[in-house]
This record gives C-alpha cells, sequence and structure tokens, in this order.
C-alpha cells in the first residue's frame, strides 16, 4: 500500500482530519487560546481507577490539552474510572516531592492501574543558580541514569535541603508503591518531539526511552514504548503532517496531535501479550488496530 494513502486511513481511523495531509502555506499558525481544564468526571469508588502520572505532555492544562484528556474518551465509563493527574513542568522528581504523587497514591486502591511517564524534565537543571541570569530559576532535574546516586542540594526554589537521586530512583519509587497498594504500575516511554534530521523525526530525548524500558525490564512491570510508536508513526507520515500537531512548540500537540497520541498508547497496549487495559476499552478503542512495526 502507498505511504500516503497508509497514513490518510490511520487518521481516518483515529478521527484526525485528513487535512492534516494537505501542504501548509507559508504563514505562521497562532498557537490554540488557552481553555480552562476540563473538570473530570465524578469517581465511582465500586470500579476500578486508571491513574496517570505524567507531565505537561499528559495534562490536561497544557494549552490543548495533553494525551491524557482524549485518553479517556478509549474507555467505558461504566467500567473504569480514569483520572489524569498528570501536571505541568513536573519530572519524576518535582511530581513525587511537591506531594503529587502522594495525593495520586492516597486514591489508589487494589485492582487499579497507574500509568507512569516521565523524561521531559528530568532532563532539566537539578538545581539553577545562574549568577546574574534573567531565566527563572529551575530545580526540576533528576540525576541521569537508573543507580543509587545521589546530590545534597539546597533547593533554589523550594528553599529547602534535598537529596536528589536519579531518574531511576524515582521511577522504582512510584512502580514499588503502586505494588504495595495493590494496583498494577506500567511505564510509559515519553512522547515524541516534533524535531526532524534528514528527513526523520528525533528517537526520544536522550536516553530516557532506553531507561524507561530498562525499569520496566527490572522491575516486571508491563513497557508500552510510546516513543517508538510516535516516531514511527510520525516517520510514514512525514514532516509536514505532523508539524500540524505542534502549532505553539516542538514538544507539545494541540487536540489532533493528542488525540493521535492517545490512540497509539492505546494501540501499543493491544500489542502486549497480556493487555491489562483490555476489559475497559470503549467502542471507539475497537477501531485502534493493535500496533505493529
Amino acid at each position: 500500500m502507498h505511504p500516503t494513502i497508509r497514513s490518510v486511513i490511520l487518521l481516518l481511523i483515529l478521527g484526525i482530519a485528513p487535512g492534516l495531509l494537505r501542504a501548509q502555506t507559508p504563514q505562521a499558525t497562532p498557537p490554540p487560546p488557552r481553555q480552562p481544564a476540563a473538570q473530570p468526571a465524578p469517581i465511582n469508588p465500586k470500579l476500578p481507577t486508571i491513574f496517570i502520572a505524567s507531565d505537561s505532555t499528559a495534562a490536561p492544562s497544557n494549552g490543548g490539552g495533553g494525551w491524557g484528556v482524549p485518553f479517556a474518551t478509549f474507555f467505558d465509563p461504566a467500567k473504569v474510572n480514569v483520572v489524569n493527574d498528570a501536571r505541568g513542568g513536573r519530572s519524576s522528581r518535582t511530581f513525587i516531592t511537591d506531594g503529587t504523587w502522594d495525593k495520586l497514591l492516597a486514591d489508589v486502591k487494589s485492582g487499579d492501574i497507574v500509568l507512569i511517564q516521565f523524561g521531559h524534565n528530568d532532563v532539566g537543571v537539578v538545581n539553577q543558580v545562574p549568577p546574574g541570569s534573567k531565566e527563572p530559576l529551575r530545580a526540576r532535574g533528576s540525576l541521569p541514569g537508573l543507580g543509587e546516586e545521589t546530590q545534597e542540594i539546597d533547593n533554589v526554589v523550594t528553599h529547602k535541603h534535598e537529596i536528589v537521586h536519579t531518574f531511576g530512583w524515582y521511577m522504582r519509587k512510584m512502580i514499588n508503591e503502586t505494588r504495595v497498594k495493590g494496583a498494577v504500575p506500567i511505564v510509559l516511554s515519553l512522547t515524541v518531539r516534533n524535531n526532524w534530521k534528514d528527513g526523520k523525526v528525533e528517537r526520544g530525548l536522550g536516553e530516557y526511552r532506553k531507561w524507561a524500558e530498562e525499569i520496566a525490564e527490572h522491575e516486571g512491570v508491563a513497557f508500552v514504548d510510546l516513543t517508538s510508536i510516535l516516531a514511527d508513526e510520525y516517520d510514514k507520515m512525514g514532516e509536514a503532517a505532523v508539524k500540524r500537531f505542534f502549532p505553539r512548540d516542538n514538544t507539545h500537540a494541540n487536540a489532533e496531535g493528542s488525540e493521535f497520541c492517545a490512540a497509539s498508547i492505546v494501540a501499543g497496549f493491544k500489542a502486549l501479550k497480556d493487555d491489562p487495559l483490555a476489559p475497559y476499552l470503549s467502542a471507539k478503542a475497537a477501531e485502534v488496530t493493535p500496533y505493529a512495526p
């Protein structure tokens, strides 16, 4: 099948306008107006819940809304709750240190599922103290790698003494604490940025895709390689088509891009040998085919 026809079919399946494949006019696309975050549906305590722990690429408040917003529409609300606790600007470290993780964990019960996805902000500075710099202070990066290394700092943002750990340490903490609650942790690799070279999109940020996979394998949890899934599909669609997903910057997708990303996650789950989300899928999800490289 011709690659362009395959791309159009894929976009139609996911409910994304085929106009994405039209040639672009040489003009800047204005950013979409910021909309208030949609109010979450009431939680039915009798049902299992899928929680999302992530950053702005999944959060409901990233302008057009991250992938966690349309993700809920792929599930039957009569069978499962979907709670999007993703927060903009968070790394695996700050999602924990600012208390967001504890708040999420307090609502987790036996039989729930927790999706864990970080990396974009973990690459940031551990504790920025730039003399004379006009840049905002940052202290959200984790130490690179999966080991037990630590670094003691006096946090320039929180003004508290802090012991900073590695990306792997924070991810393992969330995985283990999810298990203690009798719930199922699942690791997702990070989303793909709209950066291209020689007709190919960037495949992940640094080593975070690989580290996420290694953590999942070491901890014996399911892993959805969203980085590879999106990169494969973006390469097939081409740079001009994918550009329509990113009108504001190279990281945060618009509503169409977030819908595509959410469907790609569902496709990734469907490709697993034992898909833990299968019992809860909606009629909309039935239109998504399992991912095949």
